[in-house]
């Protein structure tokens, strides 16, 4: 579409007693006409950005609506039909990626660092999302709560206690004595690097639609730089690989949620866990989550996670307060300087000896059960945080989008990990080892063996906990709904509806998944998830050469576009655009 010249503005009428032939108005009159006028400019207003994209054609969205869930349904019935035998093709899978490929995940965490290094110190970081004039949409606390609720809250729930207690006797890198290692390895794998990981896929969603007026897909942040005649195929194929990602992690993660959530429950109703509490809890958080997708973002998913944020504050404090408090600051004091001092080498660390022979199984290597299992799991993750994290910043420099994504979730991760963690040790260790046992038997259990070795409050602290399990799960499932939403009907607008049918597709996805396979099926589906992963960050690293080519040629003429694209006032080009902003003929 062309760029249009700016539609001159008549400017606001002055309400005013009398006019040029001396017709007497009344004051009643020209308020009602001042209202008018109003309403007038309030119809004229347009949706930004203004849509740039591309118009995809009918054959292209067929493939992208249809074949994902015809794979996925074929997938599940292979996976129930012959769940062994999926287990041990995916097994060999992990064990390939493992083996061979570990080195690049290590080098993609460290690009995903260096980039938002470079976004957030350079010059591009002035860049303001949605344009020079744009606003941010939501406050700071909102802002901090949705994505962190959408990017890592329900891990941290159970891995905060649980990987710095199964570590605590293995630790490359940093000495394990005393718990150190596995507290400092848990920073590092739900910190900075995680993070950075999200943030630079974000940030390539985000520029591309706030900036350049197209959809909020991979797609269209990725083929630009590809050959012309290629950039209709990929651009199919990344959208199809994005999709199968978030539908299938999502499914599985809330197949999962419902085995640890009856873990909390049981931990202080003593309800045992089964197929009946499975479903019922499946489908009372799949409604919650479906009222928060049909309410929108304002009034769904920001209170939630405002409440998600409240309910982690008390959860921290009041472990803190009534639990081993000076144990805690100092184990935080000391682990947190660990971790900054052994930062550069677990960052550069592979394992070079295991990595260079070929593995019998990806069990054989650290690696395979901790830094490439967390990686693949956050690459997998990234079509929808991402895509989430990118959609909510509007009107936030890049700077400000790198160190909100980055500085600030790290630091509430270590705090976390700092606080949970610690009270874990401690407990443990008085405890003769029982916490260890009762991760060793069920990982998601380890959170509420500890809380209910906190004296007083204890019992108060495992219903918040399992309230936040499935209030995490409920943003995370909210956000992937919307994300998933948008690849789908690009460049059309999703409805409300059309949210809540995804979000019980997902429930019964992972409802089946329970029903014929229990925790195994849902277990190996999740690794495939994961495995998943490994293809996809050939599509992130090809979308972030495309994000610094791009902000590399930004020159006056694509700062004008931005301008044009974000311009709050009424132009031309609105009056020939459908209900979704789609340009319904060409202007000259």
């Amino acid at each position: 579409m062309s760029v249009h010249e700016q539609e001159k503005s008549n400017g606001a009428t002055t309400p005013r007693t009398t006019r040029e032939d001396s017709e007497v108005v009344t004051p009643d009159q020209a308020e009602a006409r001042a209202a008018d006028e109003n309403q007038q400019q309030e119809a004229r207003k347009v949706e930004l950005p203004r849509f740039r994209g591309r118009l995809i054609p009918p054959l292209d969205r067929a493939i992208i609506k249809i074949l994902p869930p015809v794979l996925i349904l074929g997938l599940i019935i292979a996976v129930t039909v012959n769940p062994s035998g999926a287990a041990e093709v995916i097994n060999q899978l992990r064990t390939f990626v493992t083996s061979g490929f570990t080195w690049l995940f290590i080098l993609y965490s460290l690009i995903a660092v260096a980039v938002c290094v470079w976004l957030s110190v350079s010059r591009v970081g002035k860049i303001r999302l949605g344009g020079p004039k744009a606003k941010p949409e939501h406050n700071n606390f909102a802002w901090y709560s949705m994505l962190f609720a959408c990017g890592q809250g329900i891990g941290l729930i159970f891995w905060s206690v649980a990987q710095p207690i199964m570590m605590r006797e293995e630790s490359p890198v940093v000495p394990a004595a005393g718990g150190e290692g596995g507290m400092v390895w848990t920073y590092f794998h739900w910190g900075l690097t995680a993070w950075a990981m999200y943030c630079v896929v974000a940030v390539c969603l985000a520029y591309s639609h706030h900036n350049l007026g197209k959809t909020l897909t991979f797609r269209e942040a990725t083929v630009d730089i590809l050959p012309k005649k290629a950039q209709r195929s990929a651009g199919v194929v990344v959208e199809l690989l994005a999709i199968m990602a978030t539908v299938l992690g999502l499914a599985t993660s809330f197949g999962f949620a419902a085995l640890q959530f009856t873990s909390g429950l049981a931990s202080f109703t003593g309800l045992a866990s089964g197929p009946a509490l499975w479903i019922a809890v499946i489908v009372a958080l799949g409604g919650l989550t479906a009222v928060s997708a049909f309410l929108g973002v304002n009034k769904g998913m920001k209170r939630i996670s405002e409440t998600n944020s409240i309910l982690s504050i008390v959860l921290m404090v009041g472990v803190f307060v009534f639990g081993p408090t000076v144990f805690i600051i100092s184990n935080m004091s000391q682990t947190f300087g660990s971790f900054f001092y052994n930062f550069l080498p677990m960052s550069f660390w592979t394992d070079a000896p295991t990595s260079a022979a070929p593995l019998e199984s990806w069990q054989d290597s650290w690696n395979g059960w901790w830094t490439v299992f967390i990686w693949c799991w956050v690459i997998a993750f990234s079509p929808f945080v991402a895509g989430f994290i990118a959609r909510i910043s509007r009107g936030r420099t890049i700077r400000e989008f790198v160190i909100g994504v980055t500085v600030v979730p790290s630091l509430i991760v270590m705090i976390w990990v700092g606080i949970l963690g610690s009270a874990a040790l401690h407990y443990d260790n008085e405890s003769e080892g029982s916490i260890s046992a009762d991760v060793a038997a069920d990982t998601s259990s380890g959170l509420f063996s500890m809380l209910n070795a906190v004296p007083v409050i204890g019992g108060l602290l495992l219903v918040v906990a399992t309230i936040l399990v499935a209030t995490y799960y409920i943003t995370s499932l909210d956000s992937g709904a919307y994300a998933l939403a948008e690849f789908v009907s690009a460049p059309k607008k999703s409805g409300p509806w059309f949210r809540v049918v995804l979000v019980a597709s997902i429930a019964a996805v992972a409802l089946i998944l329970l029903s014929l396979g229990g925790t195994a099926v849902v277990d190996t589906v999740q690794t495939g998830t994961i495995i998943g992963g490994f293809p996809f960050a050939f599509v992130i690293l090809l979308m972030i050469a495309n994000l610094i080519r791009r902000l590399r040629l930004r020159n006056k003429e694509v700062k004008l576009l931005e301008k044009e694209i974000n311009d709050p006032n009424h132009r031309v080009e609105d009056d020939f655009v459908d209900a979704d902003g789609l340009p319904t003929r060409q202007i000259d």
